[in-house]
């Protein structure tokens, strides 16, 4: 028999996270068959610029009574449904068995309201707008993490209806909590072991001189691998890219990539100006990718809270061994109504993609910096591009 060479476009192989831990498998000749699943027409959106039934529009009043300010810019309030209330929460009860034990969660949920605007999702707002957004991010996060029994605060913003959002105006959320969730737990629990077991390489290093598992990843994607082509986007600070090893077909997993950065609140100015910029970008080609607003969770992993003192020099503090990035899990798959599910091999085994990171990364970076709504004659660019590649993809 002849020799086979191994073409990760073509051969079915699986991809680690070292993040997690996790293996993904990718099966990329299945691109190749017919599509004869779910396809639905798109559903338009023309949203007002203000809503009067929205309880997120200003001066209107929420669902739990309480009237919102007539904000200019951002505005943030504490969630009226919080999944998670303040202390003190009373002692959990006796464990019935070993295997069925509680354990009491304190905190609190706030509510970030990105613009006035109902209708202006980040892919439309100008990156100035963006910088006010960070800038409440850095704040509620440095407020809270200070709080007594705080021990993780994750910043996140659902957008679309598929994705849980209850509310079309452009929001996010910040929840606080009085332990560290599982995901960033093993994601930090992993860094440190990367950081104790690897000798530094020539990218840039965390606390006490130690390698660091993103900051030598985003260096060889950014540098050695740009042939390979999983970077969509990068900027003087920042890199948006398809990870390796990931899970949900358009992913990015965006990060700083010139020196170790463990918060949000250890940015400078011009690393704040350049995060909007690429996020501004990045968003907007995820809504060209199938002309409509594209759904998707995003995530901020970065230190659980920020530090509590300056009696540690920042390069000696080993609580910075995590570096900020953050997540996109978007379930779009073939166009703007068909999505991806976790289903049988994937909820029993493990996650299952078809179309490669490096595929869906070439996809992305092809498209515009323009919005499509931007476009002269963009109503009928939608409906002559949505659903585009239904079949190839």
């Amino acid at each position: 028999m002849a020799d086979i060479h191994f073409d990760p476009s073509t051969h079915p192989h699986r991809r680690l996270n070292p993040l997690t831990g996790e293996h993904v498998l990718v099966s990329p000749h299945r691109t190749k068959r017919p599509w004869l699943g779910q396809t639905e027409p798109p559903q338009q959106s023309n949203l007002p610029q203000y809503d009067p039934q929205c309880y997120l529009c200003p001066g209107n009043t929420r669902a739990g009574g309480q009237q919102n300010e007539k904000y200019e810019h951002t505005m943030v309030f504490e969630n009226d449904y919080a999944a998670v209330l303040p202390p003190p929460g009373p002692p959990a009860p006796p464990a019935p068995h070993p295997l069925l034990t509680t354990e009491p969660v304190q905190g609190g949920c706030d509510v970030i309201c990105f613009h006035p605007r109902h209708d202006l999702t980040l892919a439309r707002l100008p990156p100035k707008d963006i910088e006010r957004i960070i800038e409440e991010w850095c704040r509620i996060y440095k407020k809270r993490g200070a709080q007594e029994g705080i021990e993780y605060v994750q910043i996140f913003e659902n957008k679309g209806a598929m994705m849980g959002c209850s509310n079309p105006h452009p929001h996010g959320q910040v929840w606080s909590l009085s332990a560290v969730p599982s995901l960033p737990a093993t994601e930090l629990s992993n860094l440190r072991k990367y950081s104790l077991a690897t000798p530094p390489s020539d990218a840039p290093r965390g606390p006490l001189n130690r390698s660091c598992l993103l900051c030598d990843y985003v260096h060889f994607e950014a540098t050695v691998a740009q042939d390979e082509g999983r970077v969509v986007l990068k900027n003087e600070h920042w890199v948006a890219l398809v990870p390796w090893w990931a899970i949900w077909p358009f992913e990015i997993m965006l990060l700083p990539y010139k020196r170790h950065i463990p918060s949000i609140v250890h940015l400078t100015p011009e690393e704040k100006a350049s995060f909007a910029e690429i996020l501004s970008r990045l968003t907007i080609r995820y809504d060209n990718l199938f002309s409509c607003s594209f759904a998707y969770s995003m995530g901020i992993h970065q230190r659980p809270v920020p530090p509590k003192s300056d009696a540690v020099p920042e390069d000696q503090d080993e609580e910075n061994l995590a570096h900020l990035h953050l997540h996109f899990a978007p379930p779009l798959l073939r166009s703007a109504s068909v999505r991806k599910f976790l289903v049988g091999f994937e909820l029993m085994a493990e996650p299952q993609r078809d179309l490669t990171p490096e595929q869906a990364a070439q996809r992305l970076r092809g498209l515009s910096d323009v919005h499509y709504l931007e476009v002269p004659d963009s109503a009928d660019n939608v409906s002559a591009t949505q659903g585009v590649d239904a079949t190839n993809s």
